[in-house]
């Protein structure tokens, strides 16, 4: 049996589909390529990838309603979600990042490019805190069962959310830089524009709900976990 991560690739352009799957073979990867979204959809259904490559524009659905579709869903939502799309403009990166996935890629894209970005997911996929719980200012944190509870009550985190709540909450108080997280929490960030940092820090409060205020920005320096904000 394959041990090479399984790609799957929901793209619906023959030529580029082919293209980034013949790379991904070269790279070390098990390419599976669906052309719409009801075929990534059984794609997904008979064996869960380890990251999806998502075309912004499909013929039947677009790839925002999938990546929001493949997040909300309990099996899938741990999946890595890159998206693909001709799409530079800033107002549509953050609405792929809004949308759920982990990261973008514009096209067109180079090769080294485009592995490099997978195997930062899939880096960031593998946990490398303790797994000790964390708690301060009425938030508990379990790393073990991926649980997040405030005063009682569950929450839902993302998976890059829960694992920049758990940095931030290891190092309490510290002033954390858009680079230093970006580093620590996302890993080989070279591809990895700033903006992602303060994308993924507002849905973190959004997830947080009146918690989210335990999350300061700091002018001109970053963000930091505080119980003792001033607000």
């Amino acid at each position: 049996m394959s041990q090479r991560p399984r790609i799957l690739v929901v793209e619906d352009e023959p030529a580029i589909a082919e293209l980034i799957a013949v790379n991904l073979r070269h790279g070390g990867f098990e390419p599976v390529c669906a052309a719409d979204g009801a075929t990534a959809q059984h794609a997904l259904d008979a064996v869960l990838p380890d990251v999806i490559l998502l075309d912004w524009m499909l013929p039947d659905v677009s790839g925002l309603r999938l990546a929001r579709q493949w997040r909300a869903h309990p099996r899938s939502k741990h999946v890595p979600i890159l998206m693909l799309t001709a799409r530079g403009d800033e107002p549509d990166k953050v609405a792929g990042l809004d949308a759920g996935a982990d990261d973008y890629i514009t096209k067109p894209f180079s090769t080294q490019e485009l592995l490099a970005r997978i195997r930062a997911v899939l880096r960031r996929r593998a946990p490398e805190q303790a797994d000790e719980p964390l708690t301060d200012g009425g938030l508990t944190l379990e790393p073990a069962t991926r649980r997040v509870i405030w005063q009682g009550t569950p929450l839902k985190l993302g998976p890059t959310e829960f694992r920049l709540l758990h940095y931030l909450m290891a190092h309490a108080e510290r002033v954390h830089s858009r680079t230093q997280l970006l580093d620590k929490v996302w890993g080989d960030h070279v591809y990895i524009e700033e903006r992602t940092v303060d994308v993924h820090v507002k849905r973190l409060r959004e997830a947080l709900g009146d918690a989210g205020a335990l999350i300061e920005t700091v002018r001109g320096a970053g963000y930091r976990f505080t119980a003792h904000s001033s607000q």
